[in-house]
C-alpha cells in the first residue's frame, strides 16, 4: 500500500513537473536598430552586421538558465528599419503583437517618436544605442530606460583620468558635424567640473573627400602636424570626433609629442574587447565563441538591457509589465556587468548607473571614477548629470 501510495505520488510530481516545463511563461523582448551601419576609419574595426543584438541574444540565453527555474521562457522578436522606415510604426507594430519590452538602437529623434507612438500602450523602451544627452534630460520620457551611457558620462570618465594624471591644459579639436559638436559640449563641461583647462580650440572640417586613397598616409602624414602646430602649450590633445572624419588619424602625427584622447588615442567606453577583470573573460569567452568575434560596447550595452529584463522578471517571478517596471524603476533593482560593482537606475531619468572604461584599443588603461572623486550618494554619481543638475521632468 505504501509503495502503491509513493508511486502515486511520484507520478503527480512527475506530472506537475511536466506540465510546468511544457507551459513556460513566454516574455518577449523586441530589438529595433537600423540596417545601415556606420562605417569606422579603421577597417580592423568596422561593425559587424550583428552588432549589438549579438549582445542580446546573449543575454537571453542567460535570461533562459535562470528561467527555467521560473518556469518562464524569453524570446527576442528582432525588427529591422531600413531607410525611410518609420521607427513609431515598427514600434508600434511590436505592441500589437504584446511584447512590453524593447530595446532599441535608434538616433535620438527616432528613439522619442517611438516612445511617444507606444506611451498609451504601456511599452518601455530600453536604449541600447544613443548616447544623446538630452534623452535624459529636457526630452526624457518615463518610458523610456537607458542602459547605453552619455556623452556626459564618457567624457566625465576621461576626464576624471586626466585630471588624476595631471594632464589638466588640454588642446581642443572638434569635428564639423553636429555629433562632434554634442561631444565637446560634454567635454567643456567636464574640463569645467574637474579643473581641467582647455587651452585652446581647433575645428576639423569635413571637406567630404576620400578617407582612403593610395596616397592617403602620405597626405596625412603631412596634414596632421601642420593642423595641430603652433598651439600654446598643452597636456594632452583631446579629439571631438563622433563622426569618424579625422580623430583616428591623430596619434603618433602632431605637431608637438602629446597623448591624445577623446575618440582616439585614450577612448572612453561602455566596454571593451580587452575588459578580463570582475568575470569578464568567461563573458567575453561565451560570446566569442557563439559570434566568432569580439564584443563591442553597443553588444555590451544590448546585453545589459536584455539583462535588466530577465533580472526583474525573475525577482518579481512574473512578466506583469507594470510589475516589472516597477521593480527596475525601485531601490531594490541592480544588475551585475562585469564591471566591479552592481550597476542602479537613476530614478530622477532612468540612466543606468556605471562605470567607465578608458581604453587604447588594446588594453583597458583605467577605469572610472577615479579614486578620490567622492558623491554623497553613489560614486557612479560623478559621472553624467547628477540629480541637482538634471532638467528631466518625467512625463
Amino acid at each position: 500500500m505504501i509503495r502503491l501510495l509513493v508511486g502515486a505520488i511520484g507520478l503527480s510530481v512527475l506530472a506537475t513537473t511536466y506540465v510546468l516545463a511544457a507551459d513556460p511563461v513566454e516574455i518577449g523582448i523586441g530589438y529595433l536598430r537600423r540596417v545601415a551601419i556606420k562605417p569606422t576609419l579603421s577597417l580592423v574595426e568596422q561593425p559587424a552586421e550583428n552588432d549589438g543584438v549579438a549582445g542580446a541574444r546573449l543575454a537571453i540565453e542567460d535570461n533562459n538558465t535562470t528561467g527555467k527555474f521560473l518556469d518562464q521562457h524569453f524570446t527576442l522578436v528582432e525588427f529591422r528599419l531600413k531607410d525611410g522606415d518609420d521607427a513609431a510604426k515598427a514600434a508600434v507594430a511590436l505592441a500589437d503583437r504584446d511584447i512590453a519590452f524593447v530595446i532599441t538602437d535608434l538616433p535620438a529623434d527616432a528613439l522619442l517618436k517611438a516612445a511617444d507612438a507606444v506611451r498609451d500602450r504601456g511599452t518601455v523602451l530600453l536604449n541600447a544605442g544613443a548616447i544623446d544627452d538630452r534623452l535624459r534630460e529636457e526630452d526624457c520620457r518615463a518610458n523610456v530606460i537607458h542602459a547605453a551611457p552619455t556623452h556626459s558620462m564618457l567624457a566625465d570618465g576621461l576626464a576624471q583620468y586626466l585630471v588624476w594624471k595631471q594632464w589638466k591644459r588640454w588642446m581642443l579639436v572638434v569635428g564639423s558635424h553636429d555629433e562632434d559638436r554634442r561631444f565637446a559640449e560634454a567635454l567643456r563641461r567636464s574640463a569645467t567640473r574637474f579643473g581641467a583647462k582647455i587651452v585652446q580650440e581647433r575645428v576639423f572640417e569635413d571637406t567630404g573627400g576620400a578617407r582612403r586613397t593610395d596616397s592617403g598616409v602620405t597626405l596625412i602624414q603631412r596634414q596632421m602636424p601642420v593642423f595641430t602646430q603652433q598651439a600654446p602649450v598643452y597636456d594632452v590633445l583631446v579629439a571631438a570626433d563622433e563622426s569618424e572624419v579625422f580623430a583616428s588619424y591623430l596619434p603618433y602625427r602632431t605637431w608637438d609629442p602629446r597623448p591624445v584622447a577623446g575618440s582616439a588615442g585614450l577612448i572612453p567606453k561602455s566596454w571593451d574587447a580587452a575588459q578580463d577583470q570582475w568575470g569578464a573573460v568567461q563573458m567575453q569567452n561565451r560570446f566569442l565563441k557563439l559570434n566568432s568575434r569580439r564584443m563591442t560596447a553597443l553588444d555590451m550595452q544590448a546585453w545589459t538591457a536584455a539583462r535588466m529584463i530577465g533580472e526583474a522578471a525573475s525577482r518579481v517571478n512574473s512578466s506583469d509589465r507594470k510589475m516589472v517596471l516597477d521593480f527596475l524603476k525601485g531601490p531594490d533593482f541592480s544588475i551585475a556587468a562585469f564591471k566591479g560593482q552592481r550597476l542602479t537606475l537613476r530614478d530622477w531619468n532612468l540612466q543606468l548607473r556605471q562605470p567607465i572604461l578608458l581604453v587604447d584599443g588594446r588594453m583597458v588603461v583605467s577605469v572610472s571614477p577615479q579614486e578620490g572623486f567622492l558623491h554623497q550618494v553613489s560614486e557612479l554619481d560623478t559621472l553624467g548629470v547628477d540629480q541637482p543638475e538634471t532638467r528631466c521632468k518625467l512625463q
